[in-house]
């Protein structure tokens, strides 16, 4: 069997040599490094933020948060139930896979400026009421616009003051839920 130039290779096929083609596994190499640094587990600081990433990744957070969007979706767009679906899943597919990375961000984001200051001043630490509202917040928000971009991209849904609100307030059922759980039973790190 012939094989293609090494500039051209893919997972399977090799060169003269052998070798597999390491260019095209830079991109997977990347991603793997971008989420394992992601995660709580990896990190020697933490922030809530982190610990609400944890629970918003629960199979059960991930059950439920889609079924009460569903809902949402369902209503809001007067879809039919199977585009509803496919619309919920999508739009949460894409802001479970970039909200891994920006809700822990805009953490440390809050972490650095203005949450130091209000630290300072108040005499108060990171896991103050506060920080905790702050974090429920930009998750429900980071959510809800990634939702938003998903629905109106791709699917041709309106968007408008009035559904994103709507998307805020289903993304502040699930989310509340998994941070609701924080207290119920704290996370064993």
């Amino acid at each position: 069997m012939k094989y293609r130039s090494t500039w051209r290779m893919t997972f399977r096929q090799k060169n003269d040599r052998g070798a597999v083609g390491v260019r095209n596994l830079v991109p997977i190499y990347a991603l793997s490094a971008l989420l394992l640094w992601c995660l709580p587990v990896q990190a020697d600081v933490v922030w809530p933020a982190l610990y609400l990433e944890t629970r918003l990744f629960s199979w059960w957070a991930i059950g439920l948060g889609l079924l009460i969007e569903f809902f949402f979706i369902w209503k809001i767009f007067s879809l039919s139930p199977k585009r509803a679906l496919l619309a919920d899943l999508a739009a949460n597919a894409v802001s479970a896979l970039l909200g891994v990375i920006l809700i822990p961000l805009a953490g440390i984001a809050w972490e650095v400026f203005p949450g130091s200051v209000l630290y300072d001043l108040f005499k108060m630490g990171t896991f103050d009421l506060i920080t905790w509202g702050i974090t429920f917040v930009f998750a429900c928000l980071i959510n809800a616009l990634l939702e938003s971009y998903v629905l109106k991209r791709f699917f041709r849904l309106p968007f408008t003051k009035r559904t994103f609100s709507w998307l805020v307030l289903a993304n502040g059922c699930s989310v509340g839920i998994a941070f609701a759980s924080l207290w119920w039973k704290p996370l064993q790190l």
